[in-house]
């Protein structure tokens, strides 16, 4: 049955040659999209996935990194007499104007820490070269990735909230926002920076070292139960911060329903085209059909037969579409768009559109019902 199968596709392909082209692009469209999702939220977490907290302290129901509001320097005392808590450290984030050379401008996000070589705030992406670059005030690290957007160089000068800072070093780890350029700077920096919109004696986040690691949710739980009365924090986990500003730009830009629907339509796209030359394709073999139910091949096995034709242009297709969709990803990188490739994700959309070719030759199978040894005499 195998070999017939494939016998069959081999001297009819032009035949099928529409239906594997249709599976690749499905098989395409899904990838990427689902590699631009994880890409996005790769992107919104950027500041909690890169640093090396434990747990987050913030504003009351804080939706997302990037939009904690002030809170009180004195909750620091309050958390660090936690036996719990090994380390507590301040760290500022907020967006700020930044002013080019030339005079325009763009909005950045920026994020100041503690600069020594166990710091909770600092990203690892920051190398002891750029944070002792940071040790001189009002200097400012930006990434590679987002200096012709911000218009400086290393050694330039630019203003953040009409305070003007020097550029000292850029990372090169593509770190990029989707609300704006992140500008790395220490603590003392970010607070004279932002002195004109965060309140004296206050910060953005409190960042926590628990004395086990593995505790981290099981503190920020009864953290939470302890200060729920007050109302004047939230406290998370590193890895249910992550997530939740994940999901808060997820659903607020309605980015991820967007790229759901547009692979949900290329993969309706896809199983039309590719039952539709699955049919074409039964029907046009429909005396060869009549001839081997003359010979009394049971019905059952050349039913078995459309199957595996269906199989194979689904296997054909998937296999075409693994080099267009690494292809695809490399060009995006040439453009500054990061798409994300995990064996999973291309085991999920080959198997999604494999399932659809299946399916296909299910509905293809309408023209095998109909096919009698008796249309051979007409």
């Amino acid at each position: 049955m195998m070999n017939y199968s494939l016998s069959t596709l081999w001297h009819e392909r032009p035949r099928y040659l529409p239906g594997i082209g249709a599976v690749a692009f499905s098989a395409v469209l899904i990838a990427l999209q689902c590699g631009l999702l994880l890409g996005l939220f790769k992107i919104t977490s950027i500041p909690v996935d890169h640093t090396r907290a434990d747990v987050w302290i913030g504003s009351p129901e804080v939706l997302s990194v990037d939009l904690g509001r002030p809170i009180p320097m004195s909750q620091l005392s309050r958390v660090a007499g936690d036996p719990r808590v090994a380390v507590v450290e301040p760290y500022y984030q907020s967006f700020g104007s930044w002013i080019k050379p030339n005079g325009g401008s763009e909005l950045c996000i920026l994020i100041g820490c503690s600069l020594e070589d166990d710091s909770l705030g600092s990203i690892t992406e920051l190398t002891p070269e750029l944070r002792a670059a940071l040790t001189e005030p009002l200097s400012v690290v930006v990434d590679r990735a987002e200096r012709k957007n911000l218009g400086v160089n290393i050694g330039d000068y630019a203003e953040i909230n009409k305070q003007r800072v020097r550029i000292v070093g850029e990372t090169s780890a593509g770190l990029k926002s989707l609300a704006g350029a992140y500008v790395f700077c220490s603590r003392p920096t970010a607070a004279q920076v932002l002195r004109g919109v965060m309140p004296k004696d206050h910060i953005t986040y409190l960042l926590l070292k628990c004395h086990n690691p593995a505790d981290a949710e099981v503190v920020a739980a009864e953290m939470n139960q302890e200060y729920k009365d007050s109302h004047d924090m939230t406290v998370m986990s590193s890895s249910q911060f992550s997530t939740r500003s994940r999901m808060h730009w997820l659903i607020k830009t309605k980015a991820g329903i967007a790229l759901g629907y547009t692979a949900l339509l290329g993969l309706l796209v896809g199983a039309v085209v590719t039952s539709q030359t699955l049919y074409a394709a039964t029907v046009a073999s429909a005396k060869e059909f009549a001839i081997l139910l003359a010979m009394g091949i049971p019905r059952w096995r050349i039913t078995s037969m459309v199957l595996v034709q269906s199989f194979w242009v689904g296997l054909f297709g998937v296999l075409l579409a693994y080099p267009c969709i690494h292809a695809l990803a490399w060009l995006g990188t040439l453009v500054g768009v990061f798409i994300p490739l995990p064996w999973e994700l291309l085991a999920m959309s080959g198997g999604i559109t494999l399932v659809m070719a299946l399916f296909s030759g299910l509905i293809a199978l309408r023209s095998v019902r109909t096919i009698e040894p008796m249309s051979l005499l007409r």
